[in-house]
């Protein structure tokens, strides 16, 4: 018979009181064939220890033959040392080399295995002591067996660095299990999860709002933080890390980051917590106005850039606006950017402050005095000065005379004699120019300059060399329905008009004359107010004793006029004058 010990079989002899000597050879192998056969394949078996070698222990288990164990299925292999008793697991009682399969491990298994089963059926949590580093995983001492711990059951996130948790101790949880193949598989990140819901339900229970939490940072996106708060995951959203401009969340705060914030919201249901930072400060914007009252001078730095101005921190969460108006006073500003930077330290005044809608007008170009104040005394009127043609229009051209500062040249204000079209037939675009200023509207900040003032008026000097009744040559230089306008000397043109035309069958005077003609004239007006120059054709011929009869005649032979033409001449001769003066004009 065998003794039993907890399922472990050792072999035991017959006690037969024979004498040595008196035994046969076949008596001798049916002893020994009755003791083989206490010892059954696929139990646990003690045995000896009686020989170790560099990777493998022979053991004796009572067979005809020892076994081989591989050093590495023992927990401590630098520990086992000959004559040891241990238990093994007898696979078979002879190889094909006639040695007896054993295994430690798949005994070590077995002696365990009732306790492992229950706590896998009954969910329980094990303990255990992480041993090495596996791929894919860890090795783990489950009650003197190997299991494997998962990379993703170990944590509740990633771990980075798994080798600094070899050697400690964890509760774990079996979530497979296998015979057949001696597999076991736990997690401590199910144990972690059980533990997190009940502590989050308690929290839950705990929590209210404008409570203040202390909580880690465990992620971070574009819009905001995650926040442990001990089982329960807080939003930290980025309008509300700080009272001040934040471009992303992770100018504040740190993965693993111990923060403090309060509670804002609380959605019981979906089990959604916001939290704040900001809130644990004053509101920037109480008293606004008492702080940066209108008209003070203010110091901050620019922190954003746009197309129409530039946000200036005053503090944190107080910015205002500079408007790219009131950049300067008389620089053209195409973009904020010709005029400050990110990161500048600049001076402002305090234009406007709004609390309600947190806003604050800035002015930069009020740091300095406004040159068209001063502009009177820097050039006071009729003065002349030298400026750059900037900008040409239809009615005008606009002089530079200092940076940022034009005047305009109206086009009646370019030539004392010359019918000016357009601008362009006088000036160029960067040209430079001599101008009189003729006045200055600091309200409406414009400047009226003129050309033709720079020189003399030739009517003026006309009017002192010529007396009325003169007789002069004039040349046709522009043909009109109501007469003609004729260039005379000393760059003066007078108006003819069509009643003092001596010929005769046109309708117009394009009819008889033409542009270029020489004709002989009277002087027989000039008014310097409306700068008109009345001649007659008419009277010269009268003066010399005839007047044209027809256009093909001689006019020194013509006949007088009928009374209703000499009628239609007079209303002709008024819209020519009103002509003449729109055109000196």
């Amino acid at each position: 018979m065998a003794d039993k010990d907890h399922g472990i079989l050792k072999p035991t002899v017959p006690e037969i009181e024979i004498e040595e000597e008196e035994l046969t050879q076949e008596e001798m192998m049916e002893l020994y064939a009755k003791s083989m056969c206490n010892l059954e394949e696929g139990r646990v078996v003690k045995g000896s220890v009686v020989k170790l070698g560099t990777k493998e222990a022979i053991v004796d288990v009572g067979l005809k033959s020892e076994g081989i164990v591989p050093l590495s299925e023992f927990k401590r292999p630098e520990d086992l040392k000959v004559g040891d008793e241990i238990e093994v697991f007898l696979e078979e009682t002879e190889d094909d080399e006639g040695f007896a399969v054993l295994s430690k491990q798949k005994a070590d298994f077995l002696r365990v295995w009732d306790n492992i089963k229950a706590a896998y059926d009954n969910g329980s949590p094990v303990d255990g002591v992480i041993n090495r580093r596996v791929r894919g995983g860890m090795i783990v001492d489950l009650l003197g067996v190997d299991a494997f711990l998962p990379g993703s059951q170990i944590d509740l996130h990633p771990i980075k660095d798994m080798d600094r948790l070899i050697t400690s101790s964890f509760r774990f949880k079996i979530i497979k299990l296998n015979w057949k193949r001696r597999n076991i598989v736990v997690s401590r990140r199910a144990i972690l999860e059980e533990e997190r819901e009940e502590a989050r339900t308690q929290l839950l229970k705990e929590l209210e709002v404008d409570q203040e939490r202390e909580g880690i940072v465990k992620n971070i996106t574009d819009f905001g933080a995650f926040v442990d708060l001990g089982g329960v995951d807080g939003l930290l959203h980025i309008t509300d890390m700080s009272w001040g401009r934040v471009i992303h969340p992770s100018e504040l705060v740190a993965i693993g980051d111990k923060v403090k914030t309060k509670v804002i919201g609380i959605d019981r249901e979906k089990m959604r917590v916001s939290l704040g930072m900001k809130q644990l400060t004053p509101y920037p914007w109480e008293n606004i106005e008492q702080k940066y009252p209108v008209g003070s001078r203010v110091r901050g730095k620019v922190v954003s850039i746009t197309d129409y101005g530039a946000f200036v921190e005053l503090e944190k969460g107080v910015e205002g606006l500079i408007h790219i108006s009131e950049m300067a006073w008389t620089r053209r500003i195409h973009h904020p950017s010709q005029v400050v930077a990110i990161g500048d330290v600049l001076d402002a005044v305090v234009l406007s402050t709004d609390k309600e809608n947190e806003r604050i007008s800035l002015g930069l170009k009020q740091t300095v005095p406004d040159p068209w104040e001063t502009l009177e005394e820097r050039y006071p009127v009729g003065g002349v000065l030298s400026g750059k043609v900037r900008t040409i229009t239809n009615f005008g051209a606009f002089v530079e005379i200092e940076d940022g500062i034009d005047g305009l040249v109206h086009i009646s204000d370019m030539s004392w004699t010359k019918r000016i079209s357009h601008p362009s037939e006088v000036v160029k675009r960067g040209e430079k120019v001599d101008v009189v200023v003729l006045s200055i509207d600091k309200e409406n900040r414009r400047i009226s300059l003129g050309m033709k003032q720079t020189e003399e008026d030739p009517l003026e000097d006309f009017i002192h060399t010529t007396e009325i009744g003169n007789e002069m040559q004039g040349k046709v230089a522009e043909l009109l329905e109501q007469g003609l306008i004729v260039d005379l000397d000393q760059d003066v043109r007078g108006f003819v008009p069509f009643s003092h035309l001596v010929r005769e069958n046109m309708s117009v005077p394009a009819d008889k004359y033409g542009v270029g003609e020489e004709l002989s004239l009277v002087l027989i007006e000039v008014n310097t107010e409306s700068r008109r120059v009345i001649l007659s054709e008419k009277a010269f011929y009268q003066a010399q004793g005839a007047v044209a009869e027809e256009t093909d005649k001689d006019p020194r032979t013509a006949r007088p006029k009928k009374r209703r033409e000499r009628k239609k001449a007079r209303r002709r001769d008024r819209e020519g004058d009103e002509a003449f003066e729109g055109e000196s004009a």
